[in-house]
């Protein structure tokens, strides 16, 4: 019943991009829970969440910050949620996972390594910002390291394991995939795996089509038939890696979390811009886009009844 069909996820906000940066950017938990309705709306079948401080827009990773974005998705929505245990490459590890500790999604994020995680080049497009936090973020991505562990990955591992959710593992090289590979045999982990391939951020592995391959080729060895593929890319990439991914088996991620932009100079007036688009890719394909009931099948997810929201 689900050959064919491609998962979208939806990013709906993320911590890279900074309110300054577009007016369509969902801050408030108002704005972020309508943002993730109108994505499912469109045909996103899982919904990626972070959270903002209200007043100012910056991450806030704080349980209760996720509550009312939470709260208004499940009352009006069977979309699948997955929550951030990224939270910002400033936060500890165990400030990350405490969300998803608290209220037991079906799906949670974990960055599967330690990497250089270069957000200043956007400082070349972005002069001016509304907030005082926003351009020391960007400069100061210059000598950050975002740290990600085989003893953090071990402890949200630990964490969440008791929780009954499967994992988005999001791989920025490699040796993201020897790591995951690692806690897979070491049975710390599942199949199937939902191995998220990130392209297109400085500190990463790039977008090109060789890449996107050389990523595939290599989850194929070290996993087999035992995982699910999805990828995602940020900036003026994100299409391209999708259409290229969707027509190789895969699924896909779009969101406002990876990519402002709908076209060349255009920002997406919304998260449900995007998923219209990828959409549109998938079914030119010859493909469909899965519901969430067939995303959790997919994905063998506990369900939506077994959440703490």
């Amino acid at each position: 019943m689900t050959a064919g069909k491609v998962i979208i996820s939806c990013a709906v906000t993320g911590s890279i991009h900074t309110p300054s940066m577009s007016p369509h950017l969902p801050v408030t938990a108002e704005e972020i829970a309508a943002s993730a309705l109108e994505a499912a709306e469109a045909g996103a079948a899982i919904v990626h969440l972070h959270a903002r401080n209200p007043a100012d827009g910056r991450p806030d990773q704080t349980p209760e910050a996720f509550e009312p974005i939470l709260k208004r998705i499940r009352q009006a929505s069977d979309v699948v949620v997955n929550l951030t245990t990224g939270g910002s490459p400033y936060m500890s590890v165990e400030e990350r996972v405490r969300p998803a500790e608290r209220w037991r999604p079906e799906v949670a994020s974990i960055n599967m390594g330690s990497m250089n995680f270069g957000l200043f080049p956007m400082l070349k497009r972005y002069k001016e910002f509304r907030f005082d936090w926003e351009r020391p973020m960007l400069e100061d991505s210059d000598d950050l390291v975002f740290r990600n562990s085989f003893k953090d990955i071990g402890y949200a591992l630990d964490t969440l394991n008791a929780t009954g959710a499967r994992y988005e593992f999001e791989c920025y090289d490699t040796a993201h995939l020897h790591n995951l590979h690692y806690f897979w045999r070491e049975g710390r982990v599942e199949a199937p795996l939902f191995i998220q391939s990130c392209f297109g951020l400085l500190g990463g592995i790039g977008a090109h089509p060789d890449e996107v391959l050389h990523m595939k080729r290599t989850a194929d060895r070290l996993f087999g038939d035992q995982y699910r593929w999805s990828v995602l890319a940020a900036g003026q990439a994100q299409m391209r890696v999708a259409a290229m991914a969707a027509a190789m088996g895969g699924h896909v991620r779009v969101g406002l979390e990876d990519s402002l932009w709908i076209g060349a100079g255009r920002l997406a007036k919304s998260n449900a811009e995007q998923v219209v688009r990828v959409r549109t890719i998938i079914e030119g394909l010859g493909l469909e886009p899965a519901t969430p009931a067939e995303a959790r099948a997919i994905l063998a997810l506990k369900g939506g009844d077994r959440v703490g929201f």
